[in-house]
């Protein structure tokens, strides 16, 4: 009776029973997986977040496939000072020189999980391949199924810091492979691609006329080269948003740049080449005609959620610090630990190399039970190996530091 594509497995893993039966024993649990902002206790501007929603406008519907022309316009602004890979900078609208990023090549959604498929559909037929990054995050598998997409990883390696294997990029290729997905920076491992990678990614795709998907919803909140440096000295990081070589698909939304995932509101930016760029804005503008697009209360209300974004990105930001310093203390301390933290350079996660003799699914959920401290395994993440675990670095500090420590006593 039901299609292929949503025959999953529906028995809970190792994990998630250990969770079950953690919950049913009512032990307070220190949750170091948290990645919804709202429930970490930063401070809000809500009367500010409030009126911004209580515009009277959106009592009336007036439907626009790619979006109200004001919130594209805003989506615009966002970009406005920022450099692309392609050396291009952005220029707010109004200050006096051609924009950019034109927003009619802006694309309103209600999440990047439906720009995604947008994309998918766009540039996909049934069976044909997307190549993912590993480490990355798990949902593209069941973005790939909806759509009748098979998935190809390629590989980061870490020697001192994240990169991309070229050389298992280009051998990923078939005949099949439509497009290239990169995280920038990437969750979990908090690595952006560089510049000399960029360029290398879009020559690659170019050549076997696939297009980027670069998905950026952490992208303001890069850290820093090195890992003792405050996070708010740091340099903003390159946008695939100002174009690449190839045909380039960015996705970015409301959930991470302004901490309010429940808002839904977020965008595809089409830049590359401009004859396949047109082509495929004219696609997509059917695509998007045919789903709707997203609330007008919010959709009024970006401008004004965008305005607001620099405080809770400073919040965020010095959680994720003092977090990040409190690990990279609590390692140091007494006789040599056997945990190593990765370098990481932005987004909201660690990543830890630990000393595993079995999964790293078994691992976390012993944990889990000896000690109440929930963390991410390595393989949910898609790790080529165990001996990896994950943490949310906007966890609230004082359950953050607790957890930590019970963690380096499990393995002391």
């Amino acid at each position: 009776m039901f299609a292929s594509r949503t025959d999953w497995r529906f028995d809970p893993n190792l994990l998630a029973q250990a969770l079950e039966r953690h919950r049913q024993s009512g032990r307070p649990l220190l949750d170091l997986t948290v990645s919804n902002p709202t429930t970490c206790g930063f401070a809000y501007p809500e009367r500010e977040i409030l009126a911004a929603l209580a515009d009277a406008r959106a009592m009336t519907y007036s439907p626009e496939s790619k979006g109200l022309p004001q919130t594209r316009v805003a989506v615009a602004e966002y970009y406005g000072g920022r450099v692309g890979f392609a050396g291009a900078e952005a220029v707010a609208p109004g200050k006096g020189a051609q924009d950019e990023i034109d927003p009619e090549r802006i694309f309103l959604l209600s999440g990047t999980s439906e720009g995604y498929s947008h994309v998918f559909r766009l540039l996909c037929e049934p069976g044909d391949e997307v190549l993912v990054p590993a480490p990355s995050y798990p949902l593209f598998e069941f973005l790939a199924d909806l759509n009748d997409v098979r998935l190809a990883t390629y590989p980061l390696i870490y020697d001192h810091g994240w990169q991309m294997d070229f050389r298992a990029l280009r051998e990923a290729f078939t005949a099949r492979s439509r497009a290239v997905i990169v995280v920038h920076p990437n969750n979990p491992t908090g690595s952006f691609v560089k510049a000399n990678e960029a360029a290398e990614l879009a020559e690659i795709c170019a050549a076997h006329d696939a297009a980027i998907v670069a998905d950026e919803v952490f992208l303001d909140f890069a850290s820093f080269p090195a890992a003792e440096r405050p996070l708010r000295g740091a340099s903003a990081a390159k946008t695939f948003a100002l174009g690449t070589g190839a045909l380039t698909f960015t996705l970015s939304g409301l959930s991470k740049i302004c901490a309010l995932p429940q808002m839904k509101l977020a965008w595809i930016v089409v830049s590359g080449p401009e004859t396949l760029a047109r082509a495929a804005a004219e696609r997509l503008d059917v695509i998007a005609d045919t789903y709707l697009s997203p609330g007008t209360p919010v959709q009024l209300a970006a401008g004004k959620l965008l305005a607001l974004r620099g405080g809770m990105r400073a919040q965020i930001r010095e959680r994720v610090a003092a977090n990040l310093a409190f690990l990279d203390g609590l390692l140091r301390e007494g006789a040599a630990s056997p945990l190593t933290r990765l370098h990481c350079e932005g987004g909201w996660y660690a990543v830890l190399r630990v000393p595993s003799a079995g999964s790293d699914e078994a691992l976390a959920a012993e944990l889990l039970e000896r000690c109440s401290v929930l963390v991410h395994p390595g393989r949910f993440f898609n790790f080529a190996q165990d001996g990896f675990l994950v943490l949310s670095l906007i966890s609230p500090e004082k359950d953050f530091q607790e957890g930590c420590r019970r963690l380096k006593r499990f393995f002391g």
